[in-house]
């Protein structure tokens, strides 16, 4: 047994989400959105931050982590529990954050996802992005899709992540998992032998580079359903991202790829409940329609919050109109919601009756 299992159990055991250790720091849990130190616990040392880390790094990546400074890697506790595992160095010394990967997938139902989730099953090809920023779940809602695509169609799906998470089973679909670092040098080069590889679905685990999001453009247009992730807060920041992403000479030629291609875009944040004891998630949901290509092609994305207000019958919605549903349902406080909203002004005098 690592040594530091005994901290991730005493971790699963009151429920939290991630393991923070900074060295000269007591240990602290992330439990429903707040970061917690652990009780009857000291704060580590410099060796002891050394042997915790590296004992479970393995050779080559704490090798790598010594010469660069960070490492990402998935981490199996025995049958008990796998961790998505960040070390990095810091002006202290040491630091690492360990996410708990849940054993079990939940479904769309089990996450309260929208039922505008399901139709992504339906789609044969495109742009399907979820972002939100870290800690926000996206993750956990990717795996859900994915695993609804893998229960009702007949496909062939391979993820590209840093590192591998949620691990899917065949169902009636095929399932590949690469993990970059280890299957694929990186996220660009795991994409190009994807598109080769007679692919139907493929999960782009952080689109975040210009190569990476143009060839995931390229596979969206060639027929292939691709979902990526990115750590913005709203459709509008998604798509400008996608574009500044790229120089300026190149933007009128991605402009049209992105509104030819783009399905989805569904921003995500999770928000502490009333009373304390889970967390909310509230969706910014932006579909495809025919009003939704003109308004990429043209850059005119200050529209978006019009089309997602207008259209809310075909499931969209804006992150302010999801947030003050949440407080309307008395699932989330108005402090809560003010926080993450997006036109604080509207939150002000807003009506929570």
């Amino acid at each position: 047994m690592a040594q530091i299992d005994s901290l991730f159990r005493a971790m699963l055991k009151v429920g939290g989400s991630d393991l923070h250790l900074e060295q000269g720091q007591v240990p602290k849990v992330r439990l429903h959105g707040d970061l917690l130190p652990m009780n009857n616990v000291a704060a580590t040392t410099g060796e002891q931050m050394e042997l915790l880390l590296q004992e479970i790094a393995g050779t080559d990546v704490w090798d790598a982590f010594e010469e660069t400074g960070d490492a990402d890697f998935a981490y199996q506790m025995g049958t008990e529990a796998r961790f998505r595992a960040n070390y990095l160095k810091q002006f202290s010394g040491y630091g690492a954050v360990f996410r708990v990967i849940p054993s079990e997938i939940l479904s769309l139902k089990q996450i309260n996802a929208p039922s505008s989730f399901q139709q992504f099953a339906d789609y044969h090809c495109g742009l399907i992005l979820v972002t939100g920023p870290t800690g926000s779940g996206k993750s956990t809602t990717l795996a859900a899709i994915i695993d609804h695509i893998n229960q009702t169609g007949f496909y062939k799906i391979i993820t590209i992540e840093e590192p591998v998470e949620f691990v899917h089973t065949g169902k009636r679909s095929i399932v590949v998992h690469r993990e970059v670092g280890l299957d694929s040098k990186s996220f660009s080069s795991g994409l190009r032998g994807a598109i080769k590889s007679d692919v139907n679905v493929i999960l782009v685990g952080e689109m975040r580079d210009e190569e990476t999001i143009e060839l995931a453009l390229q596979a969206a247009e060639m027929g292939m359903l691709v979902f990526g992730t990115l750590h913005t807060n709203s459709a509008v920041k998604t798509i400008d991202r996608i574009v500044d992403a790229f120089p300026a000479k190149k933007k009128a030629q991605i402009r049209p790829l992105l509104a030819n291609t783009l399905k989805a875009v569904i921003s995500q944040q999770l928000l502490k409940s009333v009373d304390g004891k889970r967390r909310w998630a509230a969706h910014e949901i932006l579909l495809s329609t025919p009003a939704l290509p003109p308004i990429v092609r043209s850059g005119e994305t200050v529209k978006l919050a019009n089309l997602m207000q207008t259209n809310r019958q075909l499931g969209m919605i804006t992150m302010d109109d999801c947030l003050l549903d949440l407080v309307k349902e008395g699932k989330v406080s108005k402090k809560q919601a003010y926080l993450k909203a997006c036109d604080k002004d509207r939150f002000n005098g807003a009506d929570f009756s």
